[in-house]
């Protein structure tokens, strides 16, 4: 089953993401106050058709181009039921889970670093958390699985496919680590606002985010649905869970 471009998947799309982006501002003001002073109202006017705009165009290629390489979104463009998200929610929340958790064992090989980050995230109050946790879950997956791998993947077509045209697996791998690459490289504006960029900022940043790829496969295999769960269930683990477990022993 392909996606079909519509008015309605659009805006199912559209809407969570334009709101998501203001339930992330008080995490991202709290990390970074010092930009606080520039969030005027004419500032966030500006962002919210800033962020109209750039998920417009996002979803809108988004759309066609996973039609066309076999990318699913069965209960958000209603060709399944919501009840259908019951059979992936194991697989996708027990996805997010373990990816939470390897980020945290993997922040370990680089203590100094990971020890500013906890202790930024420590300072964040746990709702702030929550609300950033869906801008990951919803925003990013429109932007980095939905928008990028979907173009990465048809761009492979185009110089391999199947003896029917489609996207080969090779291929499919091919965007998979090129756009977890990127959406590690995308963190580094946040990290930024708590340390210098340095060439082990930036290791850790893909090493880390490289987890990611369990959300694209989710995205490969199960849907877009899946792979928006598992990131909301990775962030719960890493902006919610570890500072109050933190907390308790600092």
């Amino acid at each position: 089953m392909k996606i079909i471009s519509n008015k309605k998947t659009f805006l199912r799309l559209l809407v969570p993401c334009v709101v998501t982006t203001f339930m992330v501002l008080p995490y991202t003001l709290a990390l970074s106050p010092n930009i606080a002073k520039f969030f005027t109202p004419v500032v966030l006017v500006a962002q919210v058709i800033q962020a109209t705009l750039i998920f417009s165009l996002a979803i809108f290629l988004g759309l066609k181009l996973a039609g066309k390489v076999g990318f699913e979104m069965p209960v958000i463009d209603g060709s399944k039921p919501v009840s259908w998200l019951k059979s992936i929610l194991k697989v996708s929340v027990g996805g997010g889970i373990l990816a939470g958790v390897l980020i945290i064992v993997l922040s370990l090989l680089f203590s100094g670093l990971s020890t500013t980050f906890l202790e930024a995230e420590m300072r964040v109050a746990t709702w702030k958390g929550l609300l950033a946790s869906f801008y990951g879950g919803f925003a990013e997956e429109v932007v980095f699985r939905l928008f990028l791998m979907s173009l990465l993947v048809w761009i492979t077509t185009k110089f391999i496919k199947t003896k029917e045209g489609r996207p080969t697996n090779v291929g499919t791998w091919i965007a998979i680590i090129v756009s977890t690459i990127i959406f590690g490289l995308g963190h580094l504006g946040i990290t930024g606002s708590l340390t210098a960029i340095t060439p082990l900022v930036v290791i850790r940043a893909v090493l880390l985010n490289g987890v990611s790829i369990i959300f694209a496969l989710l995205y490969w295999n199960k849907g877009l649905e899946a792979a928006m769960m598992a990131h909301f269930s990775a962030d719960i683990v890493i902006h919610v869970i570890t500072p109050l477990v933190a907390r308790g022993f600092l």
